[in-house]
């Protein structure tokens, strides 16, 4: 698969207010806080979810960041009752892009982490949920969107790295999985592979993706 370069990012004044990013469908979610001082917003981490897992194109990723998931709704969410999440944004298979928490704000979206030498990666890092599921494959327009936010991303903050929140806590989580081409996005943003995590591109070779 490949994507046509993306045409030049509007003026970025324009993209962004308070931490929020203009293009994206704003939905503020109760579930996040601010971020320590002086933190360096350096690290995009990529997320996949469904909900249920495998199921695509409904609202209750929306309302799970939100906390308005109906917990009866669905088996499986008797095993998350109760959780309070949260991602500063959610890319549907549609490439629509959601936003939950402004970038200046600490969302609830790693966990106990550790990445470049850092513990706490929720203290200095924005968080990008791509609807799918661990394993699959993710859509073209997905791609499309994330070569339009990151670079916005990187006009605004200092972000030199992009991992997956299994790079960032390893043995714990293992999204978004093999099905992200990194090879695909590390081209298309045109970025240096030290941007990117050790093997990441490798991995996506021996799987033949």
């Amino acid at each position: 698969m490949t994507l046509p370069m993306s045409d030049s990012i509007p003026i970025d004044n324009h993209l962004w207010q308070d931490g929020w990013y203009q293009l994206a469908h704003r939905l503020p979610s109760p579930n996040f806080g601010p971020r320590p001082p002086l933190a360096t917003i350096d690290l995009i981490v990529l997320h996949s979810i469904s909900l249920p897992p495998g199921a695509y194109g409904g609202n209750q990723v929306q309302a799970l960041f939100t906390n308005q998931l109906d917990w009866a709704q669905h088996p499986y969410y008797q095993q998350i009752k109760g959780l309070q999440v949260s991602s500063h944004f959610f890319i549907e298979r549609t490439g629509n892009i959601w936003q939950f928490v402004s970038c200046d704000d600490r969302a609830w979206h790693a966990g106990q982490s550790r990445y470049r030498g850092r513990d706490n990666c929720n203290d200095d890092s924005i968080g990008i949920e791509l609807e799918g599921l661990e394993g699959d494959t993710f859509e073209t327009a997905q791609y499309q969107a994330l070569q339009t936010l990151c670079p916005a991303l990187m006009q605004h903050y200092p972000i030199a790295h992009i991992a997956g929140h299994e790079h960032i806590a390893p043995g714990r989580k293992i999204d978004p999985g093999p099905g992200l081409d990194w090879s695909l996005l590390r081209q298309t943003l045109g970025l240096s592979s030290q941007c990117f995590p050790d093997g990441a591109e490798k991995k996506n070779n021996v799987l033949g993706n």
